[in-house]
C-alpha cells in the first residue's frame, strides 16, 4: 500500500460513522483555523449517508458550516429529485437542516453530460487552488464498489485515472448510465482522502488492495494514492475481516 495511506477499522457501521463524524469536525476545525474555510468533495452510498444522518442529528450547532464549501466527487446523469441522485439524498439528510445554500455547488445531473462536465471542471478550476496544475481539495470521501470501482471510475474505464481532464463523463458497465466524476489525477491531488467502506461484499477486494495480491491493480481504488497528503480509509469489521492482523 501506499506509505501515506492508514488504516482504521471499527465493529459496526453505525460505530465507524460516529467515529467520522467526529473526526470529520476536528479535520474541518483545523483546515479553517488555518485557511478560514475548507473545501470538500461528497460522495454518494449507505454509509455516507449514515455519516450525513449523524451530521445532521448530532453535529448541527458544534461545526461551522457556513465556512465548509460542497463539492461532489461525482453524480448520476439524474435530477436531484431523484432518490439516485447524490446530491438530492444529502440534501434530504443534511443540507435542509442548515442554511448553506451559497456554499454548495452540485453536478448538475440533469444537464447534458458532456456540457455539465466542461461546466463543473470550469466551476472547480476558479474556486479551488490549483496545485500540479488541477484543483485542490482539502478533503475527497469515498466509497468503493464491489467491483473496487471508486467515484465513478470503473474497473473497463481505468483511463479516468489518468485523465488530464478535471471531469470525465462516465458509464456503469451494467446499466449503461452515464455519470459524471472527478478523475483520478485531482482525486490524488487532495489533501486529505477518506475511504469509508462496509459490508462483507466488499472484503476480498479490500485484501487484494492492501496485500497486493492477484493482480489488485484492476481495481481503481487502488490506484488512490495522495501525492499531497494522506489516505485514510475506514472499514468496519466485515469489510476488513480478510486482512492480515499486521494491518
Amino acid at each position: 500500500m501506499n506509505r501515506k495511506a492508514s488504516l482504521k477499522i471499527f465493529e459496526t457501521p453505525l460505530i465507524l460513522a460516529e467515529a467520522f463524524a467526529k473526526e470529520f469536525k476536528i479535520i474541518c476545525d483545523e483546515f479553517i483555523l488555518k485557511n478560514g474555510f475548507v473545501n470538500v468533495a461528497l460522495s454518494g452510498g449507505n454509509t455516507p449517508k449514515l455519516l450525513f444522518e449523524i451530521l445532521a442529528k448530532n453535529y448541527i450547532s458544534s461545526i461551522d458550516w457556513k465556512r465548509i464549501n460542497f463539492y461532489w466527487v461525482d453524480e448520476r446523469c439524474v435530477n436531484a429529485e431523484s432518490n439516485e441522485s447524490n446530491y438530492g439524498e444529502t440534501e434530504r439528510i443534511l443540507f435542509s437542516k442548515i442554511n448553506i445554500q451559497n456554499n454548495i455547488h452540485r453536478i448538475t445531473g440533469e444537464n447534458n453530460p458532456e456540457e455539465e462536465a466542461l461546466r463543473y471542471s470550469g466551476l472547480l478550476k476558479s474556486n479551488l487552488p490549483e496545485i500540479n496544475n488541477f484543483p485542490k481539495f482539502d478533503i475527497v470521501l469515498l466509497g468503493m464498489g464491489d467491483d473496487g470501482h471508486t467515484a465513478s471510475i470503473f474497473p473497463d474505464q481505468l483511463n479516468l485515472l489518468e485523465s488530464d481532464k478535471i471531469c470525465e463523463v462516465a458509464v456503469h458497465p451494467s446499466s449503461g448510465q452515464k455519470r459524471i466524476t472527478l478523475t483520478g489525477k485531482v482525486i490524488n491531488n487532495s489533501e486529505k482522502i477518506i475511504f469509508l467502506i462496509t459490508g462483507k461484499s466488499k472484503a476480498e477486494v479490500i485484501k487484494d488492495i492492501f496485500e497486493n495480491k492477484n493482480e489488485s491493480d484492476r481495481f481503481p481504488a487502488a490506484h488512490i494514492k495522495s501525492t499531497e497528503g494522506e489516505v485514510i480509509w475506514y472499514l468496519d469489521e466485515e469489510a476488513g475481516s480478510l486482512l492480515n492482523q499486521k494491518f
